[in-house]
């Protein structure tokens, strides 16, 4: 069989002394003008024209269920 290590062991995330870190300078954070999030890409042009073909798309299968068959 296979020589797996006991659980306990397993569990152990101790990995030894971490060297200490180095006091040089810290991270710094991101202007808020470079961050964009999912309702920047809905505004783009062409993924609203694909949504609106695909929407109309549907309408038109929907109209054509209810009214035609």
């Amino acid at each position: 069989m296979l020589d797996t290590p006991p659980l306990a062991d397993q569990l152990d995330t101790e990995q030894g002394p971490t060297p200490p870190r180095s006091a040089a300078a810290p991270p710094t954070p991101v202007p808020h003008q470079n961050q964009r999030g999912c309702l920047f890409a809905l505004s783009q042009p062409p993924l609203m024209i694909f949504l609106g073909v695909i929407g109309s798309l549907l309408l038109l299968a929907a109209l054509h269920d209810l009214l035609l068959l």
